[in-house]
């Protein structure tokens, strides 16, 4: 049993979002990557996981491509978001191979900039309330009872537009107030029905040592979702021109990798983890204003299990941040002449604090 209970650890933490740190991210992924645990604690009874995770981060530090732009910092003049979300994941097991669960995202978003309050001085938004919902479903591709030194567990699920996309706010402009949709980063969800695919993968090299591979890709077919970037003013003829006077919805995919040492009740944890917001989707188009980009990170953690209960503490802290160029961007240079790349906020670490317990 008690290597059933280190490959469930390999997963632990995946009941997340899979969203890039900082304005690149969109809100709303729903429990990404994965739901092994309530496979494993006790593979040969069915029975429910409940898990729940939070993440914190703090995003202002603005990049062009992989260039910081230090000076944005020095001014004063970056924008500054404080995102907190709590993914709540229920699994429920069938059989040793079978499962199915569901994610519910609560999300806070607290956002401060100068530029969009008519540089009048530093003012914040928020948006507050459900993120969008995923409901998915697990198979491992071998018995995990006949393979337990490897195995390969595959995922398709559904996102649901549950989750505030046209959440909107007060904005200060040069004579007095107006309200109008937050910042993408900020919305709760981006207003697709998306569709998920995942495989999560385990190797156990000994009674203490195991290594682990995951991947997690969401399609969202919905080109744009209507919403105004114009903050409640009227957009430019240019963010028309450029298509960026409405949002997308962008897809999203997440890749990890690494390895998970096993001492008693605790588990220690290190590898890699890499986000990314393409700026092409694989299905339907990609007008729209997006901030693409991409994120590395080693990803330390550390988990603690009694019985059925784990608690585990990961904070991923990035190596390589960029900022892609956009459809929208290539539109703007193809037609000006002029090579033009937006830039992002990016975070320097985040924080995924939380639990599961078997019930």
């Amino acid at each position: 049993m008690k290597y059933y209970l280190a490959m469930a650890l390999l997963c632990l933490v995946f009941c997340q979002q899979a969203t890039a740190q900082g304005c690149v991210a969109i809100r709303g992924a729903g429990g990404a990557t994965c739901s092994i645990t309530g496979h494993l604690l006790h593979p040969d009874t069915t029975g429910y996981t409940i898990s729940v995770n939070t993440r914190y981060f703090k995003s202002y530090k603005h990049f062009v491509g992989t260039e910081e732009q230090k000076q944005r910092v020095a001014q004063g003049t970056e924008v500054i978001n404080h995102t907190f979300s709590t993914d709540i994941g229920i699994t429920k097991t069938i059989n040793r191979r079978w499962s199915t669960a569901l994610y519910i995202p609560v999300i806070y978003n607290n956002r401060s900039s100068l530029y969009e309050h008519a540089n009048r001085g530093r003012f914040t938004t928020s948006s507050f309330g459900l993120g969008d919902i995923r409901i998915a479903a697990y198979a491992w591709l071998i018995d995990p009872v006949k393979m337990s030194k490897f195995n390969l567990q595959a995922g398709l699920g559904i996102k649901l537009p549950t989750g505030d996309y046209r959440y909107t706010d007060r904005f200060t402009t040069a004579s007095s107030t107006v309200v109008g949709p937050v910042d993408q980063s900020i919305q709760l969800g981006d207003g697709g029905t998306g569709f998920t695919v995942e495989l999560n993968a385990f190797h156990r090299f000994g009674k203490r040592l195991n290594a682990y591979g995951n991947f997690y890709y969401l399609i969202n077919p919905r080109e744009q979702n209507g919403v105004s970037t114009a903050r409640g003013g009227t957009p430019s003829p240019t963010a028309v021109l450029y298509t960026t006077d409405v949002m997308s919805v962008p897809d999203q995919y997440l890749i990890r990798g690494g390895f998970n040492y096993q001492a008693g009740k605790w588990t220690l944890s290190g590898g890699l983890r890499f986000e990314c917001i393409p700026a092409r989707d694989l299905i339907g188009g990609n007008e729209g204003f997006r901030r693409p980009g991409e994120i590395l990170t080693i990803e330390p953690g550390i988990t603690y299990s009694l019985n059925k209960l784990n608690v585990f503490l990961y904070v991923p802290a990035a190596i390589m941040r960029n900022r892609t160029q956009s459809y929208p961007d290539k539109i703007r240079s193809a037609l000006t002449g002029v090579n033009y790349k937006g830039d992002a906020a990016f975070a320097d670490y985040s924080i995924n604090l939380g639990f599961s317990i078997k019930l």
